[in-house]
């Protein structure tokens, strides 16, 4: 039963996301993505967590692919968000 709440709360939450992300207008996307950079924090600290408190084998190799995968993404934002802010200084 527990698996099936699961499910439904991953499907949820990723139904939700695209939404929400699809509706973005571009002008707000590259500024709006710093901000989640914070947000994506949260996700590691998630992850930590889970993995912490697994039992299974099983549960605690997931838990830390998704730190891996969620650190990438961390990673990922700061660079692309640092990339954009050095396109608008000068060279002097």
């Amino acid at each position: 039963m527990n698996i099936w709440i699961s499910l439904l709360v991953f499907i949820a939450a990723t139904l939700a996301g695209y939404k929400l992300i699809s509706d973005v207008p571009s002008l707000l996307h590259t500024p709006l993505m710093s901000g989640m950079n914070a947000l994506s924090g949260v996700t590691v600290l998630g992850a930590l967590v889970a993995t912490a408190f697994a039992v299974a084998l099983g549960s605690r190799s997931l838990g830390v692919l998704a730190i891996v995968l969620a650190m990438v993404n961390v990673v990922g934002g700061f660079l692309v968000t640092d990339r954009m802010l050095r396109m608008f200084k000068s060279d002097k």
